[in-house]
């Protein structure tokens, strides 16, 4: 059970549909007597399920229902200002954040000929980094997110007064502004350093000092969401990275310092780039 001020959100799993239908009416008739316990009220115009599913899905004919009163099924939900939806294409979330980049574009054009540059910056890491950086660890590998790319390369040309068919990548540079595909691999490796009870590390399934024995192990799984998810991407983003930031690892502000003028430096157009890298301290 996850609570968040007046929200309620109940996470149900189980390998066997029979289980699996039954334990959702059970969960939800405790949770029931639980709010009337403590006198609260369940508003069901507002309660909802959502049946999460893989590609290799099979109908499990979920029904929920309390006192008579069916419960409705959704196909995504929203989350502490994410769109989670039944698959976690994360699609959604994605044409809204653009939406919003959209408007951001907007009032950045009419602006920039009243404000200097530096005002412009200073709006962008107030309104459209923020945006971009929320959450992005769970949706940064969306296959739609290179329309996000598109419009945060918009209001960087707008920001800098770059030509359209201009590169933006030293834009990038000198304004010191992530790339959106930086912005996901600096996310996803301050996840993983900051959780590193959750990992496991080389040196601790064997005590030689190898050239990888900082990195984080990388399991075996199957499941392609999981291989997706920021657990696996954060291990590797951060097995990646040159031994020289690595070895920060224990010095959080010097990590994170390092760890920034890297990824700005070399602004990555996509994540296949940044594991095409070979830096050349590690030569």
């Amino acid at each position: 059970m996850v609570l968040f001020a007046d929200d309620t959100s109940l996470l149900i799993t189980d390998s066997n549909k029979l289980d699996f239908n039954t334990n959702i009416n059970q969960s939800l008739h405790n949770i029931i007597s639980w709010f009337n316990s403590s006198l609260l009220v369940l508003n069901f115009n507002k309660t909802h399920y959502v049946e999460f599913r893989t590609k290799n899905y099979y109908e499990v004919k979920t029904k929920v229902t309390y006192d008579h009163i069916n419960i409705s099924n959704s196909t995504e939900t929203k989350f502490l200002g994410l769109i989670i939806d039944e698959t976690l294409s994360w699609n959604q979330h994605v044409d809204q954040i653009a939406t919003k980049l959209c408007s951001a574009c907007y009032a950045l054009r009419n602006l920039k000929h009243i404000v200097p540059q530096s005002t412009l910056r200073t709006i962008y890491y107030a309104y459209i980094h923020s945006i971009l950086s929320y959450g992005i660890i769970f949706w940064g590998r969306s296959s739609n997110v290179s329309k996000l790319f598109i419009l945060q390369k918009r209001i960087i040309r707008i920001i800098n007064n770059t030509g359209v068919r201009e590169s933006c990548r030293e834009a990038f540079k000198n304004m010191e502004i992530m790339t959106l595909y930086s912005q996901y691999i600096f996310s996803l490796i301050l996840f993983a350093v900051k959780n590193k009870h959750l990992f496991t590390s080389n040196n601790e399934i064997h005590t030689y000092k190898t050239r990888n024995y900082l990195n984080f192990h990388l399991p075996t799984v199957n499941l392609t969401k999981f291989y997706k998810g920021p657990y696996i991407s954060g291990t590797k983003a951060f097995n990646h990275l040159p031994r020289h930031i690595k070895i920060l690892v224990n010095d959080m502000k010097c990590f994170k310092l390092s760890l920034k003028r890297f990824l700005c430096h070399h602004s990555f157009y996509s994540i296949e780039e940044y594991y095409e890298h070979t830096d050349d301290k590690d030569m």
